[in-house]
């Protein structure tokens, strides 16, 4: 092993000089780098001497403070600053930490390159690398091994905290807990400090905003302080990826011991086995979802007609057969899909936004009126709704009551995203639970259509545009309106007026002039004129019933033409 004071003896760097921190003489040496970026204090790992002009901190007293305690912190193995580039004499303050902190501070005579000087002490050093690596391939094939044998990440984070000696959590790509390891006589204990819940989030926003986003930024474990209680807890994360893509995070609650450069080359092995770990049981779910959604996608288009052959599947699947049902269709387009390539990854993607939605939706599963049965396909959630036979049918108003509610969840949770929520009617047999789910289609199509954005619709709000649509061919819909309210339409194109408009706020409003007027921002008497002009027009006086319903679906039917 290269120590320290090795390095003093080494004739080809003759004139290295010890100036302070001599406590550290016997620190080992295993690579050296150079550091000219102060954000390079991510990135380093112990044992580590590092080598520098002094150009970064030579008139920031701060920094140079902070550059010998976060090295100190580190376990590096000292500091090098070459001599009379930037500093004639090292500064006392450093000087001085150096000492308190035992690392040492050394000088190095300008002559030397600093490149030169890394070539020399790393050829030193290459004969520890071989037991390192030794070792390393060792703690590799165990945890190769575990993975293997399906030991999973509950073994693996287990191994893991043994080996290094502290507590760890593994967190999903969101912070949510996957899984932790507590360590024996831990003096301060995760539970004391952390919201230890599965598949929730552990650590504050603030704490992990301060993590890099870009996996290119991360190239090794980074260093940061969790303040809890006036307490100092010092944490290192290091990503869980593959192919340049975070599937999670391993951190260590630093609080039995400092980390060893063997403790950083296990992380690392671990997040790459964590990574397989996790893909490995991502496929798998993917395998028992298929089987899940082809009897669902048998049950929503209507395949399995039977109540004898679906019995056994819905007791199977947990949903239960002798409920009555509606269906609510969200359909999820999220803005962040758009900007990824990679066809993989955007699944990914989509997927995860997915399965927040569905946690979002039992979470308010207790507002439905019903027992709730979620799931994902694609960009679309389903959710079912049922209730027992014996209890009032769901209201229209309540069924969309709970899609607003969950509607308002889903924008404040899942930013830049945009939802459709569309409800079908409750039917007393899933058998005809079909027939809901279509309904639930077709109220976001038709929601689409007529208002052109994202929000609820109940299939009623639309239904008599759907019998229109879907029953009379297009050209008997518009000998229809033509003889019923052509003339009216005529009248507002030759002229300007507005009594299209203004028959439409008649009936919306049930034929109150009052409200209607004021729907149309217009004096009473200005639309009475107009109901007045209308009758005219039409030749009738707006009374009869037949005659009256006759108009109202004409202006349906006005109003469907529009959109074609």
């Amino acid at each position: 092993m290269l120590t320290i004071k090795d390095l003093l003896q080494i004739k080809s760097i003759d004139g290295m000089r010890i100036i302070a921190g001599e406590q550290g003489i016997n620190n080992v040496v295993s690579i050296v780098n150079i550091m000219e970026n102060p954000d390079a204090f991510d990135w380093l790992t112990p044992n580590e001497l590092l080598l520098s002009t002094g150009y970064i901190f030579k008139d920031n007293e701060e920094l140079q403070n902070r550059i010998i305690k976060e090295l100190a912190e580190i376990n590096c193995s000292g500091l090098c600053i070459k001599m009379h580039r930037y500093f004639d004499e090292i500064p006392q303050n450093m000087i001085d930490l150096a000492n308190q902190y035992g690392l040492p501070l050394l000088t190095l005579p300008f002559e030397y390159t600093l490149s030169k000087v890394i070539a020399i002490i790393n050829e030193k050093a290459s004969g520890r690398y071989d037991l390192l690596n030794r070792k390393s391939l060792d703690m590799h094939n165990s945890l190769f091994r575990i993975a293997l044998e399906g030991g999973g990440i509950d073994r693996i984070s287990a191994e893991l905290s043994d080996n290094i000696n502290n507590p760890i959590l593994f967190l999903d790509r969101d912070w949510n807990l996957l899984h932790y390891t507590e360590v024996k006589d831990n003096p301060i204990p995760l539970a004391s400090c952390l919201h230890l819940v599965r598949n929730r989030p552990v650590f504050t926003k603030e704490f992990t905003d301060t993590i890099p986003r870009n996996i290119s930024q991360i190239k090794k474990s980074v260093k940061r302080i969790y303040h809890s209680k006036g307490r100092e807890i010092k944490c290192r994360i290091l990503p869980v990826a593959v192919a340049n893509y975070i599937y999670g995070y391993i951190i260590v609650w630093q609080t039995m011991r400092e980390l060893t450069e063997f403790d950083y080359i296990v992380l690392e092995q671990s997040s790459t086995i964590l990574a397989l770990e996790r893909i490995r049981a991502r496929e798998i779910e993917e395998v028992k979802l298929t089987i899940r959604q082809d009897f669902f996608d048998d049950l929503l288009t209507g395949k399995l007609t039977s109540i004898d052959s679906i019995q056994p599947l819905c007791d199977l699947h947990g949903i239960n057969a002798n409920y009555m049902y509606y269906c609510m269709v969200i359909t999820i387009e999220p803005d962040v899909l758009g900007s990824l390539e990679d066809m993989v990854v955007r699944k990914y993607e989509q997927d995860l936004i997915a399965k927040k939605c569905v946690d979002l939706v039992y979470e308010h599963a207790s507002s439905a009126n019903g027992e709730i049965m979620c799931f994902y396909r694609n960009n679309r959630v389903i959710v079912l709704v049922g209730q027992n036979e014996y209890r009032p049918t769901i209201t229209i108003s309540e069924a969309k009551q709970f899609a607003d509610e969950l509607y308002a969840t889903l924008l404040a949770k899942v930013k830049k995203t945009t939802f459709s929520v569309g409800i079908g009617r409750q039917y007393k047999t899933i058998t005809s639970l079909h027939k809901s789910f279509s309904e639930a289609h077709e109220a976001i199509r038709l929601m689409h259509k007529f208002d052109g954005k994202g929000a609820v619709s109940h299939f009623e709000d639309y239904s008599i545009y759907h019998f229109l649509e879907s029953n009379i061919k297009a050209s008997e819909l518009e000998d229809f309106f033509i003889k019923r309210l052509g003339k009216v339409h005529e009248h507002d194109l030759g002229f300007g007026t507005s009594f299209m408009t203004t028959l439409e706020s008649y009936f919306s409003h049930n034929q109150n002039v009052s409200e209607a007027a004021k729907a149309l921002f217009i004096h009473r008497n200005t639309f009475i004129y107009r109901i007045d002009k209308i009758k005219e027009i039409l030749g009738t006086d707006l009374k009869h019933s037949e005659e009256l319903l006759q108009i109202q679906l004409a202006l349906k039917i006005y109003k469907l033409l529009q959109k074609e």
